[in-house]
């Protein structure tokens, strides 16, 4: 089975990218970091355990950019809220366990991903929680046997969105992993 890292991206456009850190940095600043940062995760994160897949927005330019390496599989993430489109991502993928993150975790490492991978062996979803109540990862063993309401309900953007999903799977074996810090504001760089 194949195992699939989904990389949830944005084309790195000031005032598309980013706009909450871009309100404290300014937006072509924050378009110009997440640019750099999604650069430095890719080659970071390029392991030959894993499968790494795009899911860009806005489709049509983010399927189009030169941003990132042509080598990698893109996939239009699609209308909808975050939950919609990274349910749709994780359906879309091969058969395996899949898992998805953000552009937005400097820390994140080919070692965290292993370890939520090595979760999915025994559980059927896992979450990398982030400090702020939402979560850096999240991965189901199976995507393609979601239930109906998976990641409906969801409060995004607050210090609800881990307890939400979790809430969205009931009745599965959840793990946790690496506690990581995504980037939202300037109080969040590194």
């Amino acid at each position: 089975m194949t195992r699939t890292l989904i990389v949830m991206l944005k084309e790195p456009r000031a005032g598309r990218v980013k706009t909450r850190l871009g309100r404290d940095i300014g937006m072509p600043a924050a378009a110009r970091w997440f640019r750099h940062q999604t650069r430095q995760l890719l080659r970071r994160i390029a392991d030959p355990r894993w499968q790494v897949v795009l899911a860009v927005a806005p489709d049509h330019a983010g399927l189009q950019s030169r941003v990132w390496p042509a080598h990698l599989a893109r996939l239009p993430q699609g209308d909808g809220d975050l939950g919609d489109r990274m349910a749709r991502m994780l359906r879309a993928t091969a058969p395996g366990p899949s898992c998805v993150i953000g552009g937005d975790i400097p820390g994140v490492t080919p070692a965290h991903i292993t370890r939520a991978f090595r979760a999915l062996g025994d559980h059927d979803a896992v979450f990398g929680p982030a400090p702020d109540g939402g979560y850096w990862l999240i991965g189901l063993k199976h995507p393609a046997r979601q239930r109906h309401g998976f990641l409906q309900h969801v409060r995004w953007s607050t210090e609800h969105a881990l307890a939400d999903s979790r809430a969205s799977l009931p009745g599965q074996r959840i793990a946790t992993v690496d506690t990581l810090r995504d980037v939202d504001t300037a109080d969040d760089l590194p």
